[in-house]
C-alpha cells in the first residue's frame, strides 16, 4: 500500500515531496554519481511559471547562458549548444554533425560509458575501431599512438575519450590523447566525454585542442535531468560543412543558428533555463579553479575512508586513475554489492550507485560531486558502512568516517 506519509527527497531545503512505500523520517540522502543534488536556489528559479518560450524576453535568458558556459568549458574560439536531451542526445549530435556514414572512429572501452558511446558509433553505421583496456585503467595513450600512427592515409576521422568512466570510478588524461594526435600531425577530431567531469573538476577545451565536448545538467551543474550541452571547435564546425549524415532533431548546425539568435529551433525546457541561470551563478561565485579542489579534497576524503578506514580496495587500479567525481568500491571476494546497495536504500535512506556491466555485484559508488560538503559525505560513509555490517562484510564501525575525518581536517 501507498501511504500519504511523504519525506523530502535531497537536500534539508529540497522542496519536491516525494510518497514511499514506507515512511522513513529524515531526508533521503542522494550519492550516486548523478543526479546530484539540486540546491534549493536552483529549486526555486525551477518552480516558476509557464511562460512562452518564443516571448521576447528569452534571448535575454538564452544568450548569456551561451556565453558564460563557455567559461565553463573555457573555450573562446568555441560554440556552446545545449538540446533537450541527456549527455547521450549530445553523443549522437556530435557524431551525426561532423561525420559521414563509414567513417572510422577510434576509441578506447574501459567501462559502462565509454563502451556505450562506442557502441553508438556502430548503430550510427560509423565505423568504431574499439581499444579494449581492463576495466579500471583509463585511456592508454600508447595504444593511441599505435592505431593513428598505422593510419597513414588519416582514415580515422575521429578519437573518442572518456574523460571519467563514471561505471569505475576512473578518470583519463585528456591532454594526453591531444599530445598524441599532435606528435603524429593526425588531423581527426578530438571528441571528449565530460558529462561527470566538466564543472567538477579540470577541463580545458581551447588548451587540450578538444573538438567536442559533451556534459550533461543533472551532474556537476547542480541540474536535474533534462538538458545536454555541447561544445564544438571552429574545426568542428568546419567539418560539418563535409557531412552528409541526415540529421534533424540533433542537427548542431541548426542549434548554433537559432541559439545565436536567442532561441531553440523547437519548444525549449524553459523552467530548467532558469534554473540553469542560477546554478550558473553559484559556480562563478564560488569559482571555477575552486570548485576542482573541493572536489578533490573531498574526493580524497572518500578515498580515505575507503583505503585506509575500511581497508577496501578502489576499483581504479592506481592513484592516477582516481575520479574525483565518484568512489568504486569492490566488496570482498564472496559478497553481493547489490545486497550493500539495497539494505543503504531501504534501512538507510542513502541511494548509492550500482555496479554497471562487468562489475555487477562486485562494486558499489559512492558519487561525490556537485553541490555538496564534508557533513554531507559523512552520511554517505556511514551509511555504507552499516549497509556493509548488515551484509556481513568485516569493516571496523567507525573507521571509514575517523580516516575521511582526519584527512579532512588536516587538509
Amino acid at each position: 500500500m501507498w501511504h500519504n506519509k511523504s519525506n523530502y527527497f535531497g537536500n534539508p531545503n529540497q522542496l519536491t515531496v516525494i510518497f514511499r512505500k514506507n515512511h522513513m523520517s529524515g531526508y533521503h540522502f542522494l550519492f550516486v554519481p548523478g543526479p546530484s543534488n539540486v540546491p534549493a536556489a536552483v529549486q526555486q528559479a525551477i518552480h516558476c511559471p509557464m511562460e512562452d518560450h518564443r516571448n521576447p524576453t528569452i534571448p535575454d535568458l538564452i544568450q548569456p547562458i551561451t556565453q558564460d558556459l563557455k567559461k565553463i568549458l573555457r573555450t573562446e574560439s568555441g560554440k556552446v549548444v545545449f538540446f533537450p536531451s541527456s549527455g547521450t542526445g549530445c553523443w549522437e549530435a556530435a557524431l551525426q554533425s561532423t561525420l559521414n556514414v563509414g567513417d572510422k572512429v577510434l576509441g578506447a572501452s574501459f567501462g559502462q560509458f565509454s563502451y556505450l558511446w562506442l557502441d553508438m558509433c556502430k548503430r550510427l553505421q560509423f565505423e568504431p575501431i574499439t581499444m579494449e583496456e581492463e576495466w579500471g585503467t583509463g585511456a592508454n595513450p600508447e595504444s593511441y599512438h599505435k592505431h593513428l600512427s598505422e593510419d597513414k592515409n588519416h582514415e580515422i576521422k575521429c578519437v573518442l575519450v572518456c574523460q571519467n568512466e563514471t561505471a569505475t570510478g576512473v578518470r583519463s588524461d585528456v591532454a594526453a590523447i591531444r599530445k598524441v594526435l599532435d606528435d603524429l600531425n593526425h588531423p581527426a577530431l578530438l571528441f571528449v566525454d565530460g558529462v561527470s567531469s566538466v564543472a567538477s573538476y579540470e577541463f580545458e577545451m581551447d588548451k587540450w585542442g578538444v573538438d567536442a565536448i559533451v556534459s550533461g545538467s543533472q551532474k556537476g551543474f547542480m541540474l536535474p535531468a533534462g538538458l545536454g550541452i555541447l561544445g564544438v571547435s571552429q574545426k568542428a564546425i568546419d567539418a560539418m560543412k563535409n557531412s552528409k549524415y541526415p540529421t534533424c532533431y540533433f542537427d548542431v548546425a541548426d542549434m548554433i543558428e537559432k541559439l545565436d539568435g536567442g532561441y531553440l529551433p523547437y519548444t525549449p525546457p524553459v523552467n530548467l533555463l532558469r534554473g540553469f541561470r542560477v546554478a550558473i551563478d553559484m559556480i562563478f561565485d564560488e569559482g571555477l579553479e575552486n570548485i576542482w579542489k573541493r572536489h578533490h579534497r573531498l574526493a580524497e576524503g572518500t578515498r580515505k575512508a575507503i583505503t585506509e578506514g575500511w581497508g577496501l580496495n578502489l576499483c581504479a587500479k592506481e592513484a592516477k586513475w582516481y575520479s574525483d567525481t565518484v568512489s568504486a568500491i569492490v566488496v570482498p571476494e564472496g559478497f553481493d554489492a547489490s545486497k550493500v546497495i539495497s539494505t543503504a536504500f531501504n534501512k538507510y535512506n542513502l541511494a548509492l550507485g550500482a555496479g554497471l556491466s562487468k562489475v555487477a555485484g562486485k562494486v558499489f559508488r559512492i558519487g561525490h560531486l556537485g553541490d555538496l560538503n564534508e557533513c554531507m559525505l559523512f552520511g554517505a560513509i556511514s551509511g555504507a558502512e552499516m549497509a556493509m555490517l548488515e551484509n556481513g562484510i568485516k569493516v571496523e564501525p567507525g573507521s571509514g568516517a575517523a580516516a575521511a575525518s582526519k584527512y579532512w581536517s588536516s587538509n
